[in-house]
C-alpha cells in the first residue's frame, strides 16, 4: 500500500507544482490522528492547485507503490555497491569487467519495477 505523501508529491508533480512537507516552511502537512481514520491532508497551500480528493490519490496509488518499491531497491542497491572509495579499490584490484559484473548482478538481486 503506497504513502499518501508519494501519492501527494506525484498529484502536484503531474499539475507542474511541488509539494514541500517541511514542518516549518512547508505548503502540505499530513496528520494522523490515530483515530483509526489513517492519514489525511491537514494543511494545503500549494498556490494555484487545488486540493485532491480522496479519490485523485487513490488513483495514483499504483504509480506510488511502484516508485516507493524502486526506491527501496536503489537504497538495497546503494549499500551493496559500498562506498565510491570500496568501488575504486575494487575495480583496481579486480579490474573494471569485474566491476561491471558485480554491478550487474546487484541489479539483478535488486531488480527495479517498470514505471
Amino acid at each position: 500500500m503506497s504513502n499518501i505523501v508519494t501519492k501527494i508529491k506525484l498529484y502536484a508533480e503531474a499539475n507542474s507544482k511541488v509539494a514541500d512537507f517541511d514542518p516549518f516552511t512547508g505548503n502540505v502537512e499530513v496528520s494522523d490522528l490515530s483515530d483509526g481514520n489513517g492519514q489525511f491532508i491537514s494543511k494545503w497551500e500549494i498556490e494555484g492547485l487545488t486540493k485532491p480528493t480522496d479519490a485523485q490519490l487513490n488513483a495514483l496509488s499504483s504509480q506510488a507503490t511502484t516508485l516507493e518499491n524502486n526506491a527501496i531497491a536503489v537504497a538495497n542497491r546503494q549499500k551493496e555497491y559500498g562506498s565510491i572509495a570500496e568501488q575504486i579499490e575494487f575495480i583496481t584490484e579486480k579490474g573494471l569487467e569485474a566491476w561491471k559484473t558485480n554491478v550487474q548482478t546487484i541489479k539483478t538481486k535488486y531488480p527495479k519495477e517498470s514505471e
